[in-house]
């Protein structure tokens, strides 16, 4: 996948090796090597092949909760915003993360710019697939985000008056 940034150790970097392919329409042949499949492709081949194979990505009518008996065996999950007006997957990251404990690694994929990556790092993402058309060297630059927030989130889950 191409203008791609991963988060390791708290440090944003731009990954050139990802093996990853995000395969959105399925009519066809899928491709060879690890696949980034919808949830009702993954759900179906998961009785067919090794589950753990492939990762999935969710739509934002996709409920989070249909990945539940799996998250152990799954690789990566990715998260699609249709349109940058489309908040869906916020939520969607932030309830995989708190609720159902997901640890491996939570990837945006979609309309994903350099103004959302900061929140997005808030709500529990931690690679981000910038749209193809924008400059990755400045997406990295999005990913320091503000100084301070004053709210909860996956990252710092007490509000700003309970720092202190």
């Amino acid at each position: 996948m191409n203008n791609l940034l991963r988060l390791e150790e708290g440090e944003a970097r731009i990954v050139t090796d990802d093996p990853w392919t995000l395969v959105r329409d399925t009519g066809g042949l899928l491709p060879s090597g690890p696949l980034m499949l919808p949830l009702t492709v993954w759900l179906h081949r998961r009785l067919e092949h090794e589950p753990a194979r492939d990762a999935v990505w969710l739509g934002p009518d996709d409920e989070v909760e249909n990945l539940k008996p799996w998250l152990k065996l799954l690789p990566l999950i990715a998260l699609d915003f249709p349109s940058f007006r489309d908040g869906r997957a916020y939520s969607q990251a932030y309830l995989l993360r708190t609720r159902l404990g997901w640890l491996g690694e939570l990837r945006a994929v979609g309309d994903v710019l350099r103004d959302q990556l900061s929140h997005m790092r808030q709500c529990g993402f931690d690679s981000f697939a910038v749209r193809e058309d924008k400059s990755v060297e400045d997406a990295l630059k999005g990913l320091a985000g503000m100084s301070v927030l004053y709210g909860r989130s996956v990252i710092e889950p007490r509000p700003l008056f309970r720092r202190r």
